[in-house]
């Protein structure tokens, strides 16, 4: 795996873990909160993930595992080795958060891909709900490709 691949796993398992972010609409319909509002009382509670670190873990690497199940079926390679899983994120009730791309925006699968993400992510247990988002930018390319991707699709 080259750096970039080391450096791209490390963010999104540091991502998966940063579960102090503060939700972007309230459970019950009501008002945010406004996230320029600051303050020391405010952030008290915050200091502390409501899942215990053992539990992230876990987390983590079921939804990896799970990443790991589905295949651009164009390639012989998983998503997550290709480089297609840009962000993971999962908030303190369980709900994950992907950003993923694809190899190209004329993708066959475009429509299915994100449903097939989404139905891998929320068969690991403990996880509430899956939200999967298609993006570009950046674009992918080959460097984005762990050792393993390219070994399947023969670029040694």
């Amino acid at each position: 795996m080259d750096g970039k691949q080391i450096e791209d796993r490390e963010i999104l398992k540091a991502a998966v873990e940063a579960l102090d972010a503060p939700p972007t609409s309230p459970p019950d319909g009501g008002v945010a909160p406004d996230p320029a509002a600051n303050t020391p009382a405010a952030d008290a509670g915050s200091e502390t993930s409501l899942l215990p670190p053992e539990e992230i873990e876990r987390l983590t690497n079921d939804i990896v595992a799970a990443l790991k199940t589905v295949y651009d079926p164009e390639i012989p390679a998983d998503i997550y080795e290709l480089g297609l899983i840009y962000k993971v994120e999962v908030d303190d009730n369980r709900n994950v958060d992907i950003k993923m791309t694809l190899t190209a925006p004329g993708c066959p699968v475009a429509g299915e891909m994100p449903i097939w993400v989404e139905n891998a992510v929320n068969a690991v247990p403990g996880v509430a709900g899956t939200k999967v988002s298609i993006v570009f930018d950046p674009p992918w390319d080959q460097s984005r490709m762990s050792d393993e991707a390219r070994l399947a699709v023969g670029m040694f």
